[in-house]
């Protein structure tokens, strides 16, 4: 595959914290990615209407001694459309993800997952685990929970195009942006604190002026159903990686049951619970996750 190599990010942009960008063309579309530190290879994948800047808080806690690789995956927040035959469905994403990690010819690489990230961190390592070591399962969809009832609309919204493109349309407007930044229904359920309203604008800006990051976007949540996730589910009693759960402990989207349901499910897994956070862990608590992963990484060997 072609890759392409970019100037560094400015210090003006969000994801400057993660280290020099390059786009990797993949067979979905061209994918971002972003690399800081050297070491073992820690693979991120973040959650809906994200991208990479999901993790800025992160990755500079670990970067001095890990290989920190983030991406702007196709989930809503990404700037760059993908094919428009892509296979955007929650395997079809998760494929994207594994051949990130075959191009960059990574080994024995730990996956983070968060939100729907965790979703598709859970469809990797049922489905292509073979470049994965080891894998951390923060706050995210599972068993019945996808979509979670919280945000059900979306996918709802994704089946009547021409008002979802409205709706797109009105985030062009501060005011909207504003309202999604903090209200329940948009990003004020997963952290503890309104997020900064500048990372809010950086993630709607993709589906508030490009039409075919919308279709992406549209794509994926008309693709929605636990079917996914139940079937992953079915298939935790073969893996047998080290894997760490780390939950938020306010959760208000993903319930703490079913942290303790993947702890009992996956043979070789441990569960911590993060306080004083919401989904978004690297947002309200990411000095707490970067500990948990390196204790992790040490334990796991």
């Amino acid at each position: 595959m072609h890759v392409e190599h970019t100037t560094p990010e400015t210090p003006a942009d969000p994801a400057a914290a993660l280290g020099d960008s390059r786009v990797i063309e993949t067979t979905a579309g061209p994918v971002r990615i972003y690399e800081r530190g050297t070491g073992a290879p820690l693979v991120f994948v973040q959650g809906l209407l994200a991208d990479a800047t999901a993790w800025r808080k992160v990755v500079p806690l670990l970067a001095g001694s890990y290989r920190c690789v983030t991406a702007d995956w196709p989930f809503g927040a990404h700037r760059l459309p993908m094919a428009p035959d892509a296979d955007l469905t929650p395997t079809g994403l998760a494929d994207i993800v594994a051949e990130v990690i075959d191009h960059l010819d990574l080994r024995d690489t730990t996956l983070i997952g968060n939100d729907g990230g965790g979703l598709l961190t859970q469809l990797v390592v049922t489905r292509r685990a073979e470049r994965l070591g080891r894998v951390v399962l923060t706050s995210c969809d599972a068993y019945e929970n996808f979509p979670p009832p919280l945000y059900d609309y979306l996918c709802l919204l994704a089946r009547v195009p021409a008002v979802a493109a409205l709706a797109a349309r009105a985030l062009r407007l501060s005011a909207v942006r504003t309202v999604c930044a903090r209200s329940r229904l948009g990003f004020g359920a997963l952290t503890t604190s309104p997020l900064d309203p500048a990372v809010a604008d950086h993630y709607l800006h993709g589906i508030a002026h490009d039409p075919a990051i919308l279709r992406d976007t549209l794509t994926f949540l008309r693709a929605v159903d636990n079917r996914y996730t139940l079937d992953a589910a079915t298939r935790f009693p073969a893996v047998t990686l080290p894997v760490l759960i780390a939950w938020a402990g306010d959760d208000q989207v993903f319930p703490l049951r079913h942290a303790r349901q993947l702890a009992a499910d996956f043979p070789n897994a441990r569960l911590a619970v993060i306080p004083d956070s919401r989904t978004w862990i690297g947002e309200d608590q990411p000095e707490a996750l970067a500990q948990l992963v390196r204790e992790f990484l040490d334990q796991a060997g």
